[in-house]
C-alpha cells in the first residue's frame, strides 16, 4: 500500500511539471496558502525595507537636487563613482576597512568554533550550561557600553589594562585600532555565535563517541574524526553568509571609536559614506560608495558560495 502511495505521488509529480506555469502555481499557493499566509509578514517587512529603498540607487548616477527629487537631476553616470576611487582617502580607507573586517571574520570565525568545541567536551550540564550563559551573555551589551568599557579599561595610568602600557593612551594610535575592534569582536560575540555549533554538536550521536572510545580514541581524535565532521556543513554555510558583509565594518563601533589622534587607522568605508552623505550633504557621492561597497560585498559572497560549491559541494545556492 505505501509503495503504491508513493509511485502515486511520483506520477502526480510528473504530471504537474507539464502543467502552465499559471496552473503549477495556482495549485501551489491552495495547497500551501497557510504557509505563505505566516510568512506574509516577514516577506512584507523585507520587501518595503530592503527592496523598495533599491529605487533610491539612481542618486548613485545622478547630480541629485533635493528640490528636484530623485530622477529631477542630471543624470552623470559613473562620475561619482570615479571620484571616490580617485579620492586621496580611497587607498587608506579601502586598506583599513580591508582590515579589520578580514581580521573579525577570521577570529570571529575560528574562535566561536573551538568554544563549542570546548563546551561541548564538558561532561556536568549544569557547568556546561553555565559556561555558555557566562559567554554569551556579552552579546547583549549596547555598542555605546561596549566602547564606552574600552576607553575605561585602556585609560592611561588608572585603566585596568592602560596603566600597563605606558603614559599614552592606546586608542589615540592609528594602528592600534583593528587589534583593539578584533579583540573586543570576539569577547562580545564569540559565545553567542558559539550556540549554533553547539547545537549541531547536540545533533551527533552519542554511539559514535562511544565507538570511538572503544577504539582507542582520545578527546582530541574525538574533536577531530567526530565532532568537527558534524559541524563542517554549518560552518562553510556561516562562512559563506559572513564573506557577504566582509566590507559592511559595523558603523556604531568605529564612529564611536574614532578621534582625531587614530582617524589615519580608523577611517572606513561606512564612516567616509555618513560624513560624505550625511554630514557633507553630498547624497549622490555617498549613495555611490554606498552602492560600491554592496556591489563589492556579493562578488565577495558570489565567489565564495562558487569556491564552495565545488570543494565541499555545500553552498546556499
Amino acid at each position: 500500500m505505501e509503495r503504491g502511495s508513493d509511485a502515486q505521488v511520483v506520477d502526480n509529480d510528473k504530471v504537474r511539471k507539464t502543467w502552465p506555469l499559471h496552473r503549477r502555481l495556482a495549485w501551489h499557493f491552495r495547497r500551501y496558502w497557510q504557509l505563505w499566509l505566516m510568512a506574509l509578514p516577514a516577506l512584507g517587512f523585507t520587501l518595503l525595507f530592503a527592496y523598495v529603498p533599491m529605487y533610491g540607487i539612481q542618486l548613485a548616477f545622478r547630480d541629485f537636487v533635493p528640490a528636484k527629487g530623485l530622477t529631477g537631476g542630471r543624470w552623470v553616470g559613473l562620475q561619482y563613482f570615479r571620484q571616490f576611487f580617485q579620492s586621496p582617502l580611497f587607498a587608506s580607507t579601502m586598506i583599513n576597512t580591508f582590515k579589520i573586517s578580514l581580521g573579525t571574520l577570521v577570529l570571529g570565525f575560528i574562535t566561536p568554533i573551538i568554544l563549542a568545541l570546548l563546551i561541548n567536551q564538558i561532561g556536568s550540564q549544569r557547568i556546561k550550561g553555565f559556561a555558555q550563559t557566562i559567554t554569551y551573555m556579552p552579546h547583549f551589551i549596547s555598542t555605546v557600553v561596549i566602547v564606552a568599557m574600552l576607553n575605561i579599561f585602556l585609560t592611561p595610568n588608572t585603566g585596568l589594562i592602560g596603566r600597563f602600557l605606558g603614559k599614552d593612551n592606546v586608542l589615540d594610535s592609528p594602528g592600534a585600532v583593528a587589534p583593539i575592534y578584533w579583540i573586543s569582536e570576539v569577547w562580545q560575540h564569540c559565545g553567542w555565535n558559539a550556540i549554533i555549533y553547539l547545537a549541531a554538536l547536540s545533533s551527533v550521536d552519542l554511539s559514535l563517541y562511544e565507538a570511538a572510545k572503544m577504539d582507542g580514541a582520545g578527546r582530541l581524535q574525538l574533536i577531530r574524526y567526530v565532532d568537527l565532521p558534524t559541524i563542517m556543513p554549518t560552518c562553510v554555510v556561516l562562512l559563506i553568509m559572513n564573506m557577504g558583509s566582509v566590507l559592511s565594518v559595523g558603523f556604531e563601533k568605529v564612529w564611536l571609536m574614532q578621534n582625531a589622534m587614530n582617524l589615519p587607522g580608523s577611517e572606513v568605508i561606512s564612516t567616509y559614506t555618513f560624513k560624505i552623505g550625511i554630514q557633507s550633504f553630498q547624497f549622490s557621492y555617498g549613495t555611490a560608495i554606498g552602492l560600491f561597497n554592496t556591489v563589492i560585498n556579493f562578488i565577495f559572497l558570489v565567489a565564495a558560495n562558487w569556491i564552495s560549491k565545488r570543494v565541499t559541494d555545500t553552498s546556499i545556492f
